[in-house]
């Protein structure tokens, strides 16, 4: 799935070379995504933007064969990992089997992330076959549902998170608003006495439980981004029940600021 993603693409389809078609799913790029893509043998659908979960089942449903491999653009096998599909990719694609669940790697800040449990060798489900697994159709935080057990692989592939901590924290953003604007929907209720607790929580969780402590200080902000994160969807949660009038206001700001499609 892409939506200005022309800084990364290019490495994202080059790292798949047994792929028998690529496909982009592209939800009204301004830059040049498109040209990147088709530059790279993509076939590339445009679909105005549906969610997360939502958007990933309609592009299982695009593609011309069974077997999907999905990376988000960002994303890139490594050569030991495209050594091992090729390896294994005969027998699999013979089998019953609903998928494969793949090791994930993150850089950060420029730099490979180690002891960080999260960005360290994450197991999540990425490759499968369409009739035997499915994305849940959260609008954020999405996950592959498999029928079956999952095959596991050994080699990574990377995931080359936010290129900054400005690009990070307008994530952060952009989710925070999808989170809270889902617990609206459901009726949930603001706790604001609750957020240094949940802060508290989310950091020691992230920097002592996961390990970001052995990151150095890239570890800290890793640790401090996720517990704020943690509170200010609950803090925008507030606010949206205070004020339902800013969900409209800050829905144009988003889209200005490019957060929102």
């Amino acid at each position: 799935m892409t939506w200005n993603e022309a800084h990364n693409i290019g490495r994202c389809l080059e790292s798949v070379p047994f792929a028998a078609e690529k496909v982009v799913i592209d939800s009204g790029s301004s830059d040049d995504t498109v040209r990147i893509a088709e530059s790279h043998g993509a076939r590339v659908v445009h679909q105005p933007w549906l969610g997360f979960g939502p958007q990933r089942n309609f592009a299982s449903t695009q593609a011309a064969h069974d077997w999907i491999l999905f990376l988000d653009a960002d994303e890139c096998l490594s050569p030991e990992l495209v050594a091992e599909f090729e390896a294994r990719l005969p027998e699999l694609l013979a089998s019953r089997h609903p998928g494969a669940e793949l090791r994930r790697s993150a850089w950060y800040m420029g730099a490979p992330i180690r002891w960080y449990r999260p960005m360290v060798g994450e197991r999540v489900g990425r490759f499968y076959h369409r009739g035997r697994a499915r994305w849940t159709d959260a609008p954020v935080h999405e996950a592959l549902r498999f029928d079956g057990p999952a095959e596991p692989f050994a080699a990574v592939f990377r995931h080359h998170h936010s290129p900054t901590l400005v690009h990070k924290q307008l994530k952060v953003l952009g989710y925070s608003e999808l989170k809270a604007l889902g617990w609206v929907e459901r009726g949930r209720r603001p706790n604001l006495w609750m957020c240094p607790v949940v802060y508290l929580a989310a950091f020691i969780k992230d920097y002592i439980l996961r390990l970001a402590v052995f990151v150095g200080g890239r570890g800290f902000v890793v640790a401090h981004v996720a517990a704020s994160y943690a509170v200010h969807k609950r803090l925008r949660l507030y606010e949206l029940t205070v004020n339902p009038e800013s969900r409209e206001s800050a829905r144009r700001v988003m889209l200005k600021l490019g957060l929102t499609r």
